[in-house]
């Protein structure tokens, strides 16, 4: 049980950026991290069949060294062996201590400057997430006088929202139905680029304030109703039934510009403006509860690893062997595909971030203590047998792969190199290393990045620990 809780946790993110991330550059990271595994997996088998070592204890030194607790968990199962935990044992500091030094090191030894790439980093985001501004407008143009937002597709037009307007010194909440009249003012919520789009539909900027009337209310609204959750802002009908306007959503820190197509997401927060009393009914509406995203629902994980135990059980024939992802890449793969679904019927398949991490260090607790007890026997005979070699067979397992990421990462496919930093960190599944990036910049690229390739790092080790047995067996028979 403990093996679930501790994959379960790791997939069901209230943010699925596994799938999210399979643009033009999330594509190179994914295949920077897959260098990362394979030529860790490559490396043991080579250095595992030049020194003779067992093949369980090289699957665990596969795993130390990319410091993956889950890749051990792997290997155990499918070597039905402690000597995985040791040779893990064995590889996992230096697993640590080589990444940190790595990350720390690499930017003074290719003399890169952290300032120039977080602002190339920047400047890249603002290009898909632009950040949203609000600004007031006088309308000018006479085509749109006596016309209804709704006749000229504002949204659609300018990619802007018009959240406030003012009348004759009365300011209101629009609605489709409102109509623009010469002089009036008005305030728009956008892109730069959208607000550039508006005033040549418009008019010109205006400096002049627009309050809030006393009837009206803005605020940020959280969703933590699951029955609306996964819903689009379309099918909620907040403007036809309750004259509400969302002008932004704010998802995992970012600021989304809404359009009617937005799916809104457990654990989103819109900025709903309109009347103070239809305030309460969108309120009720969207939940508002910031107790529900604490609340830990075990439906989903219990149908979670029912799934999972089914999925890894599946084998598919592969090279006369059967293959099969066992209870661990089973649980894995399976919550990695439910949170991308994020909802079925009533069931929601995320977990919120205290309950994760909860059962995260539950489950690594009692895994670990288990396997320790067990492993602890046979650390003896093994030294004896193997010497010191088997540390440094492991630190070149860890090191290796860190150098050809960076190669890929810089040379081919040209990225980012904070990015590149939190590619490898996440590659390598470490936590520490990516830790370590912090008082080099105050960017969020590395943690944006580790995000995308962790889940992606722990499958194909799981994979390949699964495989690396596999082969220094034929060779070796």
């Amino acid at each position: 049980m403990a093996l679930f809780f501790l994959f379960l946790p790791s997939a069901y993110k209230p943010d699925p950026v596994f799938f999210d991330s399979f643009h033009k550059q999330g594509l190179h990271l994914i295949l920077t991290t897959i260098c990362i595994i394979f030529c860790g997996a490559f490396i043991t088998v080579l250095l595992g069949t030049i020194f003779n070592i067992d093949p369980k204890i090289a699957v665990g030194l596969f795993t130390g060294a990319l410091t993956s607790t889950p890749g051990l968990a792997a290997a155990i199962e499918s070597t039905n062996s402690p000597l995985a935990s040791i040779g893990y044992g064995i590889a996992y500091p230096f697993g640590v201590i080589g990444v940190i030094l790595f990350v720390r090191l690499l930017p003074r030894l290719i003399k890169v400057d952290l300032k120039e790439a977080k602002t190339a980093y920047l400047n890249l985001s603002k290009q898909k997430y632009p950040d949203i501004i609000n600004q007031n407008f006088i309308v000018e143009n006479q085509n749109i006088h006596n016309k209804t937002i709704g006749e000229l597709h504002i949204r659609t037009m300018t990619g802007a929202t018009i959240s406030r307007i003012m009348h004759d010194e009365t300011a209101i909440t629009p609605n489709p139905n409102t109509t623009l009249q010469l002089g009036d003012f008005v305030k728009a919520v956008g892109s730069e680029q959208a607000l550039e789009r508006f005033k040549f539909l418009v008019g010109s900027p205006s400096e002049k304030e627009i309050p809030l009337s006393e009837e009206y209310d803005v605020q940020w609204i959280l969703v933590s109703n699951k029955k609306v959750s996964n819903s689009t802002l379309q099918s909620l009908h907040l403007l036809e039934n309750y004259n509400a306007t969302v002008t932004r959503i704010r998802r995992s820190g970012i600021d989304i510009a809404p359009n009617p197509n937005n799916q809104i997401r457990f654990g989103d927060k819109l900025m709903v403006a309109c009347n103070k009393e239809n305030m309460k009914q969108v309120i009720e509406l969207l939940g508002n509860n910031d107790k529900r995203l604490s609340e830990t629902d075990f439906l989903p994980i219990a149908l979670g690893i029912v799934l999972g135990v089914i999925v890894g059980k599946l084998s598919l024939p592969f090279a006369g062997f059967n293959f099969s992802l066992g209870l661990t890449g089973g649980v894995l793969a399976t919550a990695l595909i439910l949170s991308r679904i994020g909802k079925t019927g009533p069931v929601i398949w995320t977990m919120s971030g205290p309950a994760n991490q909860l059962l995260r260090s539950l489950g690594l607790l009692f895994f670990l203590t288990a396997v320790g007890t067990e492993a602890g026997s046979h650390i003896s005979s093994t030294y004896q047998q193997f010497g010191p070699k088997l540390f440094f067979i492991g630190a070149f397992i860890t090191v290796i792969p860190m150098g050809a990421a960076c190669f890929l990462g810089q040379k081919i496919f040209k990225l980012n190199f904070l990015t590149l930093l939190g590619t490898i960190t996440g590659g390598m599944t470490s936590t520490p290393g990516l830790a370590a990036i912090d008082p080099l910049t105050d960017c969020n690229a590395p943690q944006i990045a580790y995000a995308t390739v962790y889940p992606v790092a722990l499958v194909c080790v799981i994979i390949c620990a699964q495989i690396i047995g596999l082969f220094i067996n034929l060779i070796v028979t």
